[in-house]
């Protein structure tokens, strides 16, 4: 390679650094980061620290900070002695106490315009406020905010801040921080016992022996009872059965076997049944007499003085007639008048 040409890619190679070297980092129509439009964000204050007390995870990067415009109000008026509810435990439905003694700088007032009700925010309801007196004659006025909403989380809220309005002037009442916590938890385990519903407990167990040896005593005495009742009324149906005039009748009757009704055993049994229920021996012309003293058989009236008939034609006649009682019937249906008026 010849000097002349040497000198000349030596030449160009320095042209072509000095090039990049001018050449600037950012594009024209970019702004730069010292521009005056969009000035850098300063460093939040000292006081924000995590070591002041705030959470410094709560506090929002300065991009996305709300304007100074939007922070809470503070009250205008003089300092007011409040005592302020519980700062912690709140849930849904818990109802904030704040009770403000009604005076500036040590001296009485009385309040002009009450702090209108309704609602606050999105979390508090205010409820109609009102003024009581101590056991030292000053006056304090009581305001009451409800919470209305139940948060999904642990949550900070402050009851806000009121310049009442009273005789002296205005009375400040500074904002007070509370937390409120949710109703159930936002996620539940489900794992083993650790289930977000839990079953109901177990009713307690009771002794029951004393109620089944009760039970057992009264039961056996029922059941004494009702085999006492079914023996009297066997007992009763068995002695009816022998004593009563027509059942001992009817027995007779059913004992006559192969024998029809005009045996004259049959007829003999019921004229029996009839004398004995009558107290005397029967005739046709003393039938009246019957009835006198058992009138429950006088439905069966003709009955009975054509069985009277015709056994007087069986014994004292031509024998018993064609179209004869059937004994057997009758004897029946005057046992079952007498069985429902057993004494």
């Amino acid at each position: 390679m010849t000097p002349l040409i040497r000198a000349s890619l030596i030449a160009s190679l320095l042209l072509a650094q000095g090039a990049f070297a001018q050449t600037p980092a950012a594009a024209p129509d970019t702004p730069t980061a010292t521009s005056e439009d969009s000035p850098a964000p300063q460093e939040a204050p000292a006081t924000d620290a995590p070591g002041n007390g705030v959470d410094a995870a709560a506090t929002p990067a300065p991009e996305t900070a709300a304007p100074a415009a939007a922070a809470a109000p503070q009250p205008q008026g003089a300092p007011a002695r409040v005592e302020q509810p519980r700062a912690f435990g709140h849930t849904l439905g818990d109802v904030l106490t704040q009770r403000v003694l009604l005076a500036i700088d040590g001296k009485p007032v009385e309040l002009t315009k009450p702090p209108a009700p309704g609602r606050v925010g999105v979390w508090l309801e205010r409820r109609p406020t009102r003024v009581e007196r101590d056991a030292d004659g000053r006056q304090w006025l009581v305001i009451e905010h409800q919470l209305i909403n139940a948060p999904q989380a642990l949550t900070a809220l402050t009851l806000p801040a009121l310049d009442l309005q009273t005789s002296g002037g205005l009375l400040g009442v500074d904002a007070w921080p509370f937390s409120a916590a949710p109703l159930t938890p936002r996620n539940a385990f489900g794992e083993g016992a650790l289930d977000a519903l839990q079953p109901d407990r177990a009713a307690p167990a009771v002794d029951t022996t004393s109620i089944r040896q009760q039970i057992a005593v009264w039961g056996g005495l029922c059941v004494a009872t009702l085999l006492a009742w079914g023996g009297w009324l066997g007992w009763r149906s068995w002695r009816a059965g022998r004593s009563q005039p027509f059942a001992r009748a009817l027995r007779e009757l059913k004992g006559l076997r192969g024998r029809g009704d005009d045996a004259p055993e049959a007829w003999q049994a019921l004229h029996r049944a009839f004398d004995r229920t009558a107290g005397r021996s029967l005739q046709p012309a003393s039938l009246p007499r019957l009835f006198e003293r058992a009138p429950q058989y006088a439905p069966l009236r003709a009955d009975i003085e054509r069985f009277y008939a015709q056994s007087a034609a069986l014994f004292f006649g031509d024998g018993r007639p064609a179209e004869a009682l059937p004994l057997r019937s009758l004897a029946r249906r005057l046992r079952d008048i007498e069985r429902r008026h057993e004494a």
